[in-house]
């Protein structure tokens, strides 16, 4: 059996690496930013992409939303309370060739610009409006941070406050708070209860007053009602100012 020249198994394996190198294929949220000689040259793909072996060389770059987890940090706020905070940030790379170009490693860049507006917006304000405002929080998080890296082709498309974790005083401090609102409503809510009620009681009082015979049916019903409750002889004694409306109608009847 022949054996095959060392010196062709190396020309072979140097030819592979050579086309391995030259011939590239990017999906299609890919693109490929071709330096020739250390020039920009300009952003490919997706598809397939021809290099001039040794001479160019391509970074790839995905175009895909990167969803970046920042890390909790700890923040004053401005009425002096600390807390701890964490976002997540949604953003994608529109321009390949800026994101390369511009900034050294885009990915570490916007973590670290999402880390320090994040302890500067909430450090200007207070943690009411941060615990009941955090749309606003959110959107203003989003502009600061947009607006930085704008310059790299990084384009950040939201912002969100994940979790604030207070301090073990403020969250004992805001139950009794919470518990006492509840109070007070309850409170309020039985006040107005009993404010209705007497009003009403008072309309119905000065109802029977301006009618005698209102206030006689009203007397009866009152007795037949105790006498349906209880099975036994109930002795009311009744005041002669009630019967005198059907003393008077008896006595013109008469008459």
């Amino acid at each position: 059996m022949q054996q095959v020249p060392v010196v062709t198994v190396v020309i072979v394996v140097f030819a592979l690496i050579i086309l391995s190198n030259a011939v590239k294929v990017l999906r299609e949220y890919e693109r490929g930013v071709i330096f020739r000689l250390g020039r920009l040259i300009k952003a490919k793909g997706p598809g397939l992409i021809l290099l001039i072996p040794i001479v160019d060389r391509m970074i790839r770059v995905s175009l895909r939303t990167v969803v970046l987890d920042v890390p909790p940090q700890d923040v004053i706020t401005q009425d002096n309370v600390s807390i701890k905070v964490n976002a997540v940030v949604y953003f994608r790379v529109l321009d390949p060739q800026r994101a390369i170009v511009q900034v050294e490693n885009f990915l570490a860049a916007t973590s670290q610009i999402s880390q320090t507006t994040l302890r500067s917006v909430l450090g200007q304000s207070e943690l009411d409006d941060i615990l009941s405002q955090r749309d606003k929080i959110n959107h203003k998080l989003q502009q600061i941070i947009d607006a930085n890296t704008e310059p790299w082709g990084v384009k950040v498309s939201n912002v969100e406050v994940k979790q604030i974790d207070l301090p073990q005083e403020m969250q004992r401090a805001m139950a009794k708070q919470a518990e006492a609102e509840r109070e007070r409503r309850s409170k309020v809510i039985a006040a107005e209860g009993e404010f209705q009620a007497s009003q009403r009681l008072s309309d119905a009082a000065k109802i029977l007053s301006e009618n005698a015979s209102a206030l006689t049916l009203r007397y009866l019903q009152t007795l037949r009602e105790i006498a349906t409750e209880k099975n036994s002889t109930t002795i009311f004694p009744v005041p002669i100012d009630l019967l005198k409306p059907f003393l008077k109608a008896s006595g013109q009847e008469v008459g």
